[in-house]
Formats: structure tokens, C-alpha cells, sequence
């Protein structure tokens, strides 16, 4: 049986509106298991960017308890999340979030920056996982020079530098033509036959169910979970 590397417990983030508490997500139960390729759904302002923002350690919740690889995320320090996120997390969003007055190589090692990895051992990370998303001939490019879908390609090839366990993308195809949408489809796909767990936040129910498993969440609750 695939061991678990996330769970999320009796989970609920709530927020203040105008003086009045209004609950994103609640009573969230989730388990992840290595090696997963789960799509959440739902539709908009179903509570799924804040589900994905938890999952990612990007948020910390009202309650509930957040655990990754046995590690409850409550009894961690900001710096300890910080660094956890950076090295089993891999993300991927819907806007690329490239910097724009920076190559294709120096946006790849990134995040292997904060990991305080050598500059020359960087270069050859970075280069590894361009040649894996088929863009070793654009690694001098700047952004503005590539095209939506080559662009998302540099995001997953810079969510892939630092070997995550999980790689967890936002609506990846939700700025891109259908053939550029299908290729990084593909792309995650072929991640997680090779072991990777992804998942997929978005609201488009065909893309969804390209997941083995799909979650659906509406006013803040999971409806399914199969």
C-alpha cells in the first residue's frame, strides 16, 4: 500500500468579512498518498484556492490539523514550513509566474537559490529538467520570448528543480490553446507514471477527470471523493 505523505484533519479556515466570520473551507478530511494524480474541482468560490493554499503550506488553518510526512504542520516554526514547502512542494500556477527580466536557466534555479545550492550545481539541475520539458535550446531566452506554452513548461521544469514529492498545479492550462494545454497535460501525466504525485486544482470538470482520483468541493465541504 503507497504510504501517505499529506493528510489534512478536521481542517477549517476561517476568515472576517465586515465583522462577520465566514468559513472558506470546514471540516475538511483529506489523505494523499505518494504517487496519487488527485483533481480538485468545484466551482468558483467553492473554498478549492483555499484548500490548494493549505495543501501547500501556503496558508495555515483555523483548525484542524495539516500533517506531511508524518510532521504536523502546527508544530512547526515559519522557517521549518518555509523549508519544507521549498523541498517536497513543487507548484505550478495558472499565471506561469515567471520573472520576466530573467532567463529560462536562472528562473529554473530559483528555488534551488533558497536551498543554498552552488551556483554550478544549480546550472546543471536546472539544465536536467529543461532537457525534461523539452526547452534545453531555450534556456537563454527570457520570458517574453516564449510562447504560453513554453513558459508553463519553464514553471514545471522550476517546480521539478529541487525534486519534490508533490507537484501541485493551479489551473496550468487555464491560460493556454487547447494543443499547448494538452502537451502539459501530458507533461504531468508522464510525471506521475515516473512516481511524482500531482494534483490538479481546476475548475474544468474534463480536465478533472483526467485524474485518477477526483475530489470535489462545494461551499467550503468535499461532495466526493473517489
Amino acid at each position: 500500500m503507497a504510504e501517505i505523505i499529506l493528510e489534512i484533519k478536521d481542517v477549517c479556515k476561517t476568515y472576517k468579512m465586515d465583522g462577520v466570520s465566514v468559513n472558506a473551507v470546514c471540516e475538511v478530511n483529506l489523505k494523499i498518498k505518494k504517487g496519487d494524480f488527485i483533481s480538485i474541482t468545484g466551482p468558483s468560490g467553492s473554498g478549492k484556492s483555499t484548500l490548494m493554499h493549505i495543501i501547500g503550506l501556503l496558508d495555515i488553518p483555523s483548525s484542524g490539523e495539516v500533517i506531511i510526512n508524518g510532521q504536523n504542520v502546527e508544530k512547526m516554526t515559519t522557517d521549518q514550513i518555509a523549508k519544507i514547502r521549498n523541498k517536497e512542494i513543487g507548484f505550478v500556477f495558472q499565471s506561469f509566474n515567471l520573472l520576466a527580466r530573467t532567463t529560462t536557466l536562472d528562473n529554473v534555479c530559483l528555488p534551488l537559490i533558497y536551498s543554498g545550492i552552488s551556483r554550478e550545481k544549480r546550472v546543471k539541475i536546472a539544465k536536467e529538467v529543461l532537457e525534461k520539458v523539452s526547452l534545453k535550446d531555450r534556456m537563454n531566452h527570457f520570458p517574453n520570448q516564449l510562447s504560453g506554452g513554453q513558459q508553463q513548461r519553464v514553471a514545471i521544469a522550476r517546480a521539478l528543480s529541487n525534486d519534490p514529492n508533490i507537484i501541485l498545479a493551479d489551473e496550468p492550462t487555464g491560460n493556454l490553446d487547447t494543443k499547448s494545454g494538452k502537451e502539459i497535460l501530458e507533461i504531468l501525466e508522464t510525471l506521475n507514471k515516473e512516481g511524482r504525485t500531482i494534483i490538479l486544482v481546476t475548475h474544468d470538470p474534463d480536465l478533472a477527470k483526467k485524474a485518477k482520483r477526483i475530489i470535489k468541493i462545494v461551499d467550503g465541504k468535499i461532495v466526493k471523493n473517489k
